[in-house]
């Protein structure tokens, strides 16, 4: 009689199960999880808004520069209608007198026409403006790297017509350049600040994701793993995670940027495009531009790892 038949049974193995984060082969830090899907979105959207601050920044230098490029070199003389004077004849007397003028390139007198379309965005269009005394205008284009003797032809100038006004547009290149420059300044303090936002949202789920694998550091602990090994694991994952993060914020924005300027290129008719080309010309960032967006994704994946490598480092020597 067999021990199975006497009744004798072999006690069943129970097979101890270690937990998620213990078994083998499992990665320390969870390599798909919901906490990681989620940091990720947050980084991409993080990563759009600075990319597209910084593309707004470089933009508004672009901007800036072409407005000073195009005011430098020009001057303006105004003619004040006078019912008591010949506008037409104080015309050609500032236009003679501008072209004697030293380091004058060309002296244009703008039509009247060309003067009253210019009022359009302002006063709308089919208007009458023969009764309003709308200043005549003579555009004087310097040569490069001239300085004409401003301070001897306004003077003159008034003497000979006393309605004319000489605008050598100082004041506007300081006032341009102080706007530009406000614009710059306030984009990148904002990237800073979507850049710091980032890394405390890194900071946080490191920390979140260190407490969750308590249990794997301490192993690690007990058979010899130092706490640089723990860190590059957690710091390789986070690095990939911000990789992942701003190339497609990164993307998003470029792809925005370019459909902004598609749609600013096609958007071409009436006064008010007339007027956004003005201010932003061609609403192009350059390859500036596009690698400054590259630049924002790059930094963003560096400070995911840095951050998360400091946290880490902090979090073992709290649980020394």
């Amino acid at each position: 009689m067999s021990m199975t038949e006497a009744g004798y049974h072999e006690p069943e193995r129970v097979e101890r199960k270690l937990p998620a984060n213990l078994r083998r082969d499992q990665p320390l830090v969870p390599v798909d999880s919901v906490a990681g899907r989620a940091l990720m979105a947050v980084i991409a959207i993080l990563t759009f808004l600075a990319a597209l601050s910084a593309g707004a920044a470089v933009l508004a230098a672009r901007a800036s520069d072409q407005w000073r490029g195009a005011v430098s070199n020009e001057m303006t003389i105004q003619i004040r209608p006078d019912s008591r004077r010949n506008i037409e004849q104080d015309v050609a007397r500032a236009v003679a007198m501008a072209e004697k003028l030293d380091g004058i390139e060309s002296v244009r007198a703008v039509p009247k026409a060309e003067s009253d379309k210019l009022l359009e965005p302002w006063l709308g269009t089919g208007l009458d403006l023969v009764e309003l005394p709308v200043p005549r205008l003579i555009v004087l284009r310097l040569k490069a790297g001239a300085s004409p003797d401003i301070a001897g032809f306004g003077p003159a100038l008034r003497r000979e017509v006393p309605t004319a006004i000489l605008d050598d547009h100082r004041l506007w290149i300081r006032r341009l350049s102080a706007m530009a420059g406000t614009i710059v300044v306030s984009g990148f303090a904002v990237v800073l600040l979507i850049l710091t936002t980032a890394a405390l949202a890194v900071a946080f789920a490191t920390r979140g994701a260190m407490a969750g694998s308590r249990d794997s550091v301490e192993v690690l602990h007990l058979v010899g793993a130092d706490d640089d090994f723990i860190a590059r694991e957690f710091q390789s994952r986070f690095i990939r995670l911000g990789l992942k993060g701003g190339a497609i914020g990164g993307f998003a924005a470029i792809v925005a940027i370019a459909l902004l300027g598609f749609i600013a290129s096609r958007w071409n008719t009436g006064p008010e495009a007339e007027q956004l080309q003005a201010l932003f010309g061609a609403f192009e960032i350059g390859w500036a531009g596009y690698a400054a967006v590259v630049l924002v994704a790059v930094v963003v994946a560096a400070i995911a790892g840095l951050v998360s490598r400091f946290s880490v480092r902090r979090y073992l020597r709290a649980l020394a």
